[in-house]
């Protein structure tokens, strides 16, 4: 079972967001980008959002990095962790123009992308990008599909679908990747037959364990009815965690102990059927961050 993380600093939700987040930047996120590099974590995370609305700043914030960007940055200062969009909303956005952002962060990153997609949930958002908010379904249905093709080996890729059609348009460079994985996110029956059978994988939104194998039997029954075999990602998002025996008040939801405490209890996902698992770790401050994400790769990791 491999294991990942969303970065702090660069979404600053107040479901999720530490406290010292306000007042960090790049060279904090750079820090817990290698760490996790250095530590074996499979990939490392960025979310997307253009703007949000005044009526839900107070609790979503307004810090969204751009996740383009942010993994190209990172990339750079890494060396073998791989760049996950959880999620992109890619409906907000012109296929062709997402193939270009990341087809050139998979290709100055070295073959790293997983390209992760959502449906995207801020009405205000949408209308202010002239995007059908109540078809957002059907949009991230067909721009998984167009992006499949501008996301290919071909230089000049086509596609002709109901809300997107184009050929004869070369776009170079190429992604680095034969096929670059596209994983789905979100939690509802409609996300989840979509990432059953559109996507390489699956990212939940936050399923506690009891949900979890009911959806993924749902998953691999929707993939075994249409006949689709090959590789496919189950993925998890872990309770938060905290290393050791916690000087501070970490949360009643949070999970602590010794290594093999923590071990035993994650264990529990690929059980399930889970290939990856989502970590987050409770910290007062980057370095516990860094501390923490180190102590998981050498005691914990190994377990797994």
């Amino acid at each position: 079972m491999e294991y990942g993380i969303q970065l702090p600093v660069q979404s600053q939700s107040t479901i999720y967001a530490e406290p010292w987040e306000a007042g960090a930047g790049p060279q904090d996120l750079v820090e817990v980008a290698r760490a996790a590099d250095r530590a074996g974590f499979a990939y490392i995370a960025a979310c997307d959002h253009v703007a949000i609305p005044r009526r839900l700043a107070p609790a979503m914030s307004t810090v969204w990095y751009d996740p383009v960007a942010t993994l190209a940055h990172l990339a750079a200062v890494t060396e073998r962790v791989r760049l996950l969009s959880h999620v992109a909303v890619v409906g907000l956005r012109h296929p062709l123009l997402t193939a270009k952002q990341y087809a050139t962060l998979d290709h100055l990153g070295g073959g790293r992308l997983i390209l992760g997609v959502g449906a995207g949930h801020v009405q205000e958002e949408f209308e202010a990008l002239g995007v059908d908010f109540a078809g957002r379904g059907a949009v991230l249905d067909e721009s998984i599909d167009a992006l499949r093709k501008a996301l290919g080996p071909e230089e000049f890729p086509e596609h002709h679908g109901k809300l997107y059609d184009f050929a004869d348009l070369g776009q170079r460079p190429r992604p680095a990747q034969a096929h670059v994985p596209v994983w789905v996110g979100g939690s509802s029956p409609a996300a989840v037959r979509r990432a059953a059978l559109k996507g390489d994988g699956w990212l939940p939104q936050g399923d506690p364990r009891d949900r979890l194998p009911a959806q993924i039997e749902r998953i691999r029954r929707l993939r075994a009815q249409a006949g689709l075999e090959g590789p496919f990602t189950v993925g998890a998002i872990a309770e938060p965690l905290h290393l050791g025996t916690p000087a501070w008040d970490v949360g009643r939801r949070t999970l602590s102990g010794t290594p093999d405490e923590l071990a035993e209890s994650l264990r529990a996902y690929r059980a399930m059927g889970v290939d990856q698992i989502q970590v987050r770790f409770r910290s007062r401050d980057r370095a516990e961050l860094v501390d923490q994400i180190s102590a998981f790769g050498a005691d914990i990791a190994p377990h797994l």
